[in-house]
């Protein structure tokens, strides 16, 4: 039997490795400390050291949303709106994700109010992932802008303000501009009462800005507070109404009205013409804007008169029935002439007031030392700004009294040198409507009388309220201002627009300031018309048809009883001032 070879079993020379062992343990361990490295990175990251990572990520894809805050209303003293908020939906795209259908697009920008390539072009840049089309539009609007259903296009929540009582009240309500802040008026001086304080939530957004999630806790909004003001909107309506008439009527280029309440100090009514929309601002200009009531100083003309003689019968140099020879018509101080504008001879301090003489006032005011009268006119309020919450409010020009010259002293007496505001006017005639107090003004309601601050004596206060009676009425300058069943008292005032550093010719002021009823006086009315053209401008001509007006309705308005016979008309036969 022949023995088997034996085969020998060897491995393949291919699959032979010539690697050193070493080799092949040396890539493992390299790439178990990659690993390793790799996790402890990744824990360096989300652990350890986050911080950054954490910003970045936020930076790009956590959002804080804000969460408007209803802006308080603005009320009468009646609780009738003034201002008010209401949702007002905003328009915004996203032209990286933007759907681009012609068709849409149309239809879009006819909703927008825009042209197509008004259109076109705020959506040029590609780039951009956030695009105002347009902003607080009206719901219906985008409920169709909704409907079409465009992909990138969006609406947000917003608020507008509307304010119902439009050009009459604008002066006194402002209005505020498309982020809802403060712009004029109330709107402005009150920004931090009536916006509140806004709330917001902090959220995840995805590339395509939705959001994904929620994080942190959502901060409410503090919505704003009501403001109740003491202007009542039907006497502040009649008023503007009436002084809008006025301005038209003799061509003049602007007027103010003024209602205070002489009990509480409450201003019922602050008008100005030009007027504007708040809702509708294009093309405004300066003069539109311009809350003349309080912004404009001038002077006030023979309607300072009063307080001259008022101040002469507190120091006991004159009586009401006391003589002043006022003949010819004219007195020299230092040289200077004043006139009358006519030779009036002897008059009583009541006919000096009456019939507005300059010689007559001038001749009482030069027994009056400079000081008297200086603070005479700073306790009336002139030379000071009045407290009064409003952006703009003048505080006029009263020089100090040792800089008087005579001749200076005798034209304050009857309004020239001296400026204030129309608004100073109407609260300084408070002191003869009060029995001698001068009272506080306010623009929020109050539910009560007021303390005044005394000026004269209740006596001297009453007899003033007979001059002006007699001013007001049959031979005095302001006859146009009697009222049918309410007496009244005023007084009228006429006076040279400055131009650089003397008088125009040919430009004046009419005024008329006056209280009613005259023996329980509720109100204190001001006017003034500006630059009347149509060749009338006397103040008892321009202005006191206007106190007439607004003191009827006012007084209606306000349940006064009428305190005299109703008569069918009024005749009068106009009386000119000087001035």
């Amino acid at each position: 039997m022949s023995r088997s070879r034996s085969v020998q079993l060897t491995s393949s020379p291919l699959l032979a490795s010539k690697t050193p062992v070493w080799r092949s343990k040396l890539i493992v361990a390299a790439m178990a400390l990659g690993f390793l490295g790799l996790v402890g990175r990744a824990a360096h990251v989300q652990v350890i050291d986050n911080d950054f990572f954490l910003r970045q990520g936020e930076v790009r894809f956590a959002r804080t949303l804000e969460l408007p805050a209803n802006r308080g209303r603005v009320l009468d003293r009646n609780g009738v709106l003034l201002a008010s908020s209401v949702p007002a939906p905003s328009i915004w795209a996203n032209p990286e994700d933007l759907e681009r259908d012609p068709i849409k697009l149309r239809q879009l920008a006819r909703l927008l109010e825009m042209t197509p390539a008004e259109l076109e072009h705020k959506l040029k840049d590609e780039e951009k992932t956030f695009v105002w089309l347009r902003r607080q539009m009206d719901e219906p609007v985008v409920k169709e802008i909704r409907a079409l259903g465009i992909k990138g296009v969006y609406d947000i929540k917003e608020y507008k303000r509307l304010y119902p009582e439009g050009e009459a009240a604008a002066h006194i309500v402002g209005f505020t501009n498309v982020e809802d802040k403060g712009q004029e008026g109330v709107e402005l001086i009150f920004q931090k009462q009536l916006a509140g304080q806004a709330g917001s939530r902090r959220v995840i957004k995805d590339r395509l800005g939705r959001v994904v999630e929620a994080v942190g806790e959502t901060v409410h909004p503090v919505d704003g507070q009501d403001l109740q003001l003491s202007i009542d909107s039907k006497v502040q309506f009649y008023a503007y109404q009436t002084l809008r008439d006025a301005v038209k009527e003799h061509k003049a280029k602007a007027g103010s009205v003024v209602v205070l309440d002489a009990q509480t100090g409450e201003i019922l009514a602050l008008a100005n013409y030009p007027s504007y929309s708040p809702s509708r601002r294009i093309n405004l200009s300066g003069e539109q804007l311009r809350n003349r009531a309080l912004t404009d100083s001038f002077e006030p003309g023979s309607t300072m008169k009063p307080f001259t003689v008022a101040l002469a019968l507190e120091q006991g140099l004159v009586k009401p029935e006391t003589m002043i020879q006022t003949a010819p018509g004219r007195i020299n101080i230092t040289g200077s002439t004043i006139s009358d504008v006519h030779p009036y001879g002897m008059l009583s301090v009541n006919e000096v007031i009456q019939k507005s003489s300059n010689v007559g006032t001038v001749k009482m005011a030069m027994q009056l030392e400079p000081r008297e009268m200086w603070e005479m006119f700073t306790e009336l309020g002139f030379g000071q700004k009045p407290a009064l919450p409003f952006p703009g409010v003048v505080s006029g020009r009263l020089r100090p009294y040792k800089s008087w010259r005579p001749v200076e002293q005798a034209t304050m007496s009857y309004g020239y040198g001296v400026s204030g505001s129309l608004f100073q006017m109407a609260r300084a005639y408070t002191v003869f409507a009060r029995d001698g107090e001068i009272v506080p003004a306010t623009m929020m309601k109050a539910e009560q009388q007021v303390q005044g601050t005394r000026v004269i004596s209740a006596a001297n206060a009453k007899a003033m309220r007979k001059m002006l009676q007699m001013a007001a009425g049959p031979g005095g300058t302001g006859q146009k201002a009697q009222t049918i069943g309410y007496s009244v008292g005023g007084k009228s005032g006429t006076a040279r627009k400055q131009e650089g550093k003397g008088y125009a010719s040919k430009k004046y002021r009419g005024f008329f300031v006056g209280i009613a009823p005259v023996e329980q006086p509720r109100i204190v009315v001001a006017v003034m018309i500006d630059e009347p053209s149509n060749g009338v401008y006397y103040g008892g001509a321009v202005a006191a048809p206007v106190f007439s007006q607004t003191v009827q309705q006012t007084l209606r308005l306000m349940g006064v009883q009428p305190d005299m016979a109703v008569k069918p008309q009024i005749v009068a036969k106009a009386v000119e001032e000087s001035f």
